[in-house]
């Protein structure tokens, strides 16, 4: 069998692979970059160290966490939460802070704090020059489609672009 066959034989049978399949299973998945796969395979298998092991190699300690929850190791979990919380904030992926946040049940405050830092880290990748002209487009787009429609849905929607781009004037001067 191909290398492509056995992946997609152990795909395939994941649920139901014979329990000496099973480690050189998970090892096949996880060389292969399937790496969901791999600790589906480990957790369904009651593996549960090596699926969170997995899921710490490659950066996913909420699934690890998860895995550890439902293992019922409720102190592991809350110890791999926090350790997912510093991970992904030196990472800079906030949406994945502000999950394991909520998670561990933090004030709301400091979760709002998490997804404003996340917000300030997008902006300065965004590309606000696109932004600004999809926008126009859209509004563009959105006038076409009223042209010739004088009901009070479209007069509306008129007022509200009319405020949005005064606001957005307003912005840019400052």
């Amino acid at each position: 069998m191909s290398k492509e066959d056995q992946l997609s034989y152990l795909i395939e049978n994941l649920r139901d692979l014979p329990e000496d399949l099973v480690e050189l299973g998970v090892e096949m998945l996880v060389s292969a970059g399937e790496v969901e796969y791999a600790i589906a395979l480990a957790t369904d298998q009651g593996k549960t160290e090596q699926a969170i092991g997995i899921a710490l190699e490659n950066g996913d300690y909420l699934w690890a966490a998860l895995i550890a929850k439902k293992a019922g190791r409720k102190e592991e979990s809350q110890r791999l939460y926090r350790e997912g919380l510093d991970y992904y904030i030196s990472m800079e992926m906030y949406g994945r802070a502000v999950s394991v946040a909520r998670a561990l049940k933090l004030p709301q405050d400091e979760i709002d704090r998490l997804f404003h830092e996340g917000i300030r880290v997008e902006r300065k990748y965004m590309d606000t020059g696109r932004v600004q002209a999809a926008l126009d487009s859209l509004a563009m787009t959105l006038e076409g489609a009223l042209m010739g429609r004088d009901d009070e849905t479209a007069e509306e929607l008129r007022a509200v672009m009319r405020e949005e781009m005064e606001r957005s004037k307003k912005r840019d001067a400052d």
